[in-house]
């Protein structure tokens, strides 16, 4: 009801919700009574075996679309000894005799069911069973051969369209050339494979780039060549050099090791396009997948992050672009997927941010971390000729086909209609299973690897690289029958992980999946001649050279035009009732209370999280950043996010120094020290073969290359999704914002010695650390108050950032301070108001940091902290800041916050802002 109002949709009268059980079987009396009792709980519900005679609609899963629920049906009847043949499960929906149908249908359609996924009748509907009349012998299960010597460049086309393959010209030509030379057609598993592998979101095509900037200097004709942007991060973090590196940008995930003995594994991910289209599932395995990042660098998962991108939730249905989700569904439907990804899988997410902008209407962002830890050990270094293939955890459908070519591909409003092979559905205890195999028996494995985009062609592919391996399709697990073999190897279907395992410890390995309830299923070896082979049954069904399958792809060669930001002319704003402002900021969407979202996070599970993302008075302020740490150890980490899109639109340069400034000084907020910290680099971003667009991104590598080595902090890991555009109704394409997320992990010395932002104690002081510039492009205060035509500059790098975080830490260290929180979106009201928010205490500020009220209240200039010290460690505290440090005023009891040259506000009211946002 409360959905239909936000859309518009007009409901009066009652709405009933059902889950229904479709089970196929001859079941008696005793067999619906033994199945009665665990599909129903009597505490809460009440069920029937009786056929719905009353009006309603019902909604079941497409054919081919993961069922997880009628798996744990199938499970409980067989522990039960209930003999069914299959089941499936849907909802009903029952509207009383007022509901205009076409409401009715309107609220199906709009906000409960998902085309992409699902179907739906009146009445009662009938279970589709996928392929129900196809066995292994049928037709479709042939592999098809394809006459590629001899096409044209519009041939090419056309067969890259036809087959989704989202290839560029330059490489279907490679493609055709290739098999000109072996003088034989291509099959479709081969070609399927080469584009899986070399898709953007594979082969990272446009990092690994060479990219041309004409005129950059202003000559005509000059040509200036930038080195490939990924090789710049790698060398960026080579020359850092950092000790506690211990693998960077190889494998699944970055390693550290901060604590001598354990190493830290970490991964951020995007699923972004599937998000898009199938939210609960694209967000679920979004989850799923980058925990399996972990679990594929040998580490078992400790924690989740989530940095969420949405349009605005009050948008109106008559703006909503066609062939697109509403943002506000959207939004349920991921926020839905990230909590029951966790929270089933036993994991806490414990970081992260929520963003709105109207551009993220259509093309939303979902970054999924996870950070996962290990006792210190050599990497594995196989797998080696001899070893056998093996596929751990799931069976193998027809959900995820060709996921990385579309991820790959810019949506437009067909989107919905054609990506319903592309979505995945997760199963979160099929993951758990299979951690529980893997951690413990790295003795019994040579390699090991994640079974994500690309599926089996990608993971074995990529293990089989200079090696070699044969593979037997019909040896892998299948959810049903039917499939080609071409749809076996580029399947996504979620939950597995491949591993190189020699043969004498294959029976260990066996009986070790078999105890724990995840299957195991041997169906090849690696060969040692470096070539792929994949057979179905007799038949060779791909045979590629693994050379030309991974250094095949001809080096793209782009054209950059480099932006030119203001950096120069600085723009003042006025504000005539600033008091009033500052509510309107703490009510933002983007700085309002995220606590609705947080608390649908088990961010507590594993008992290690020593600083949550909610803290204070009364458990609704939020943490700089977060810290975790095992119950029996002193020493922790903490995690910091940084994210500002709306900088990227005017500097992206400057941007990428400001978020990683942001996340660094997260982490340093709540006690980690600043030399010790690893980063994670995650770009979203439009059609890169712009070639504005594309100088925005070398811009914002450069940024991120420059704020690393300031701060001599290295990258260990990174990801970049591009063609984050969708064409409109209206026929135009339309980007995401330049969007970077740097994830911030820290060495925390001591977990007893956190701090966190909310106020302690009256009569404390209050310091500001570093200065304020009069910065305001890309403001939340223009979100406010509206932008000007000449908005001034985006914050910039700020040198001495680094030093004052350090004795920052010092001060920490030596117990001197109470409270820290950072400066950031809306500035430094914003943020003072956000300590009292979190203490339930009020702060009397008598000295801004500026001579210009609008600057020194809402301007964004980064490198900032406001520290709460006791009076009586206010002179030592400034003896560790080396004086760089600005008193501004101090602590009181009055629940008010009273800024000079503002009226003064009610500690409530500065709640009931923070909280009325979160509403929206």
């Amino acid at each position: 009801m409360a959905g239909a109002d936000h859309l518009g949709v007009s409901v009066s009268g009652t709405i009933g919700i059902a889950d229904v059980v479709f089970v196929d079987g001859a079941l008696d009396a005793a067999d619906r009574d033994r199945l009665h009792g665990v599909l129903v709980d009597p505490l809460l519900q009440n069920g029937s075996w009786d056929t719905p005679t009353s009006p309603g609609i019902e909604i079941t899963l497409l054919p081919g679309v993961t069922d997880s629920a009628a798996g744990a049906v199938r499970h409980a009847a067989a522990q039960l000894g209930v003999p069914i043949d299959g089941a499936s499960t849907g909802r009903r929906i029952e509207f009383d005799e007022s509901f205009d149908p076409s409401v009715a249908d309107a609220i199906v359609r709009r906000l409960i069911a998902n085309p992409v996924i699902e179907r739906w009748s009146d009445g009662t509907i009938e279970p589709a069973h996928v392929d129900e009349h196809l066995d292994a012998t049928s037709p479709t299960a042939a592999t098809t051969h394809i006459d590629i010597g001899g096409l044209d460049d519009a041939g090419l086309v056309a067969l890259d369209r036809e087959r989704s393959l989202s290839l560029d010209i330059e490489e279907l030509r490679a493609i055709r050339d290739e098999y000109e030379h072996l003088d034989r057609d291509i099959t479709d598993v081969e070609i399927e494979m080469l584009a899986q592998t070399w898709s953007e979101h594979c082969s990272h095509k446009t990092f690994r780039a060479v990219i041309e900037i004409t005129n950059s200097d202003g000559a005509e004709g000059h040509t200036d060549i930038v080195a490939p942007l990924l090789g710049q991060l790698r060398e960026c973090t080579d020359s850092i050099a950092a000790d506690f590196v211990r693998s960077a940008f190889v494998g699944n995930a970055g390693v550290i090791e901060f604590t001598e003995g354990t190493t830290i594994a970490l991964k951020a991910e995007t699923h972004n396009h599937p998000s898009a289209v199938e939210p609960f599932g694209g967000a679920n395995t979004g989850v799923g997948g980058v925990i399996r990042d972990v679990l594929g660098i040998a580490h078992r998962p400790i924690a989740v992050t989530d940095v969420l991108c949405f349009g605005q939730p009050t948008l109106a249905l008559s703006d909503l672009p066609d062939g697109a989700l509403h943002p506000r569904r959207i939004r349920d439907g991921v926020i839905d997927g990230v909590a029951d990804y966790g929270n089933k899988i036993g994991l806490p997410t414990v970081a992260g941010a929520i963003l709105y902008d109207p551009a993220y209407t259509t093309n939303p962002l979902v970054f999924a971390g996870c950070i996962g830890t290990a006792v210190a050990r050599p990497l594995h270094t196989g797998p080696f000729p001899g070893d056998r293939v093996v596929v751990i955890g799931g069976a193998t459908g027809r959900d995820g086909i060709r996921g990385a070519t579309f991820s790959s591909a810019t949506m437009d409003a067909t989107t919905g209609e054609v990506a319903g092979a592309s979505v995945q559905i997760g199963d979160p205890i099929v993951e758990k299973l299979l951690i529980d195999a893997l951690i413990g028996a790295e003795d019994l494995y040579t390699a090991i690897t994640d079974c994500g985009a690309g599926g089996l062609s990608s993971a074995i592919g990529e293990m089989a690289e200079g090696v070699g391996a044969e593979v037997e399709l019909e040896l892998v697990p299948r959810k049903y029958a039917g499939l080609a073999p071409w749809e076996v190897w580029l399947s996504e279907a979620q939950e597995r992980m491949v591993v190189a395992v020699a043969p004498e410890h294959l029976d260990a390995l066996t009986r070790r999946c078999s105890r724990v309830g995840v299957a195991l299923a041997d169906i090849g070896s690696f060969t040692g001649d470096g070539r792929l082979v994949v057979r179905h049954r007799a038949d060779i069904v791909a045979d590629i050279d693994t050379t030309f399958l991974h250094d095949g792809r001809p080096q793209r060669r782009m054209n950059a035009e480099m932006p030119t930001p203001n950096r120069t002319e600085r723009s003042t704003r006025s504000v005539s009732n600033p008091a009033a402002v500052l509510l309107e900021l703490l009510a933002h969407p983007n700085i309002a209370s995220k606590a609705s979202t947080i608390h649908r996070y088990d961010h507590e599970i594993l008992g290690s999280t020593v600083v949550r993302p909610l803290v204070g008075a009364a458990g609704d302020g939020h943490a700089d950043g977060v810290v975790l740490a095992a119950p029996t150890a002193r020493e922790g980490i903490a995690i910091g996010i940084g994210v500002n899109p709306w900088y990227g639109l005017h500097d992206a340069e400057a941007m990428a120094y400001a978020v990683v400034d942001e996340a660094i000084r997260n982490v340093v907020a709540v006690g980690a020290d600043p030399d010790r910290v690893a980063l994670l680099d995650n770009f979203s971003w439009g059609d890169p073969r712009r070639p504005s667009t594309l100088g925005e991104l070398v811009a914002a590598v450069d940024g991120c290359c420059a704020a690393a080595r300031m701060y001599n902090a290295p990258f260990v890991s990174g990801k970049d999704s591009l063609n984050n555009e969708y064409v409109g109704s209206d026929g135009h394409r339309h980007a995401v914002p330049p969007t970077l997320v740097i994830t911030a992990v820290a060495h925390v010395p001591d977990a007893d010695m956190t701090i966190t932002p909310d106020l302690a104690e009256a009569g404390n002081v209050l310091f500001l650390i570093g200065e304020t510039v009069t910065e305001f492009a890309g403001s939340h205060l223009d979100m406010v108050i509206g932008a000007p035509v000449q908005p001034g500059v985006v914050p910039a790098p700020v040198p001495d950032a680094p030093a004052d975080y350090r004795r920052v830490h010092a001060a920490m260290r030596a117990g001197l301070v109470e409270s820290c929180h950072d400066v950031s979106e809306g500035g430094f009201g914003v943020a003072v108001a956000e300590m009292c928010i979190a203490g339930r205490l009020g702060a009397t500020i008598d000295t801004l940091p500026h001579e210009d009220l609008v600057t020194a209240l809402f301007a964004e200039s980064c490198g900032r902290l406001v520290v709460e010290v006791q009076p009586r460690h206010v002179a030592a505290f400034l003896r560790a800041l080396d004086g760089r440090a600005l008193r501004i005023g101090t602590v009181n009891d009055r629940s008010m916050l009273e800024i000079v040259g503002i009226d003064p506000l009610a500690v409530h009211e500065l709640v009931d802002a923070f909280h009325r946002g979160a509403d929206a």
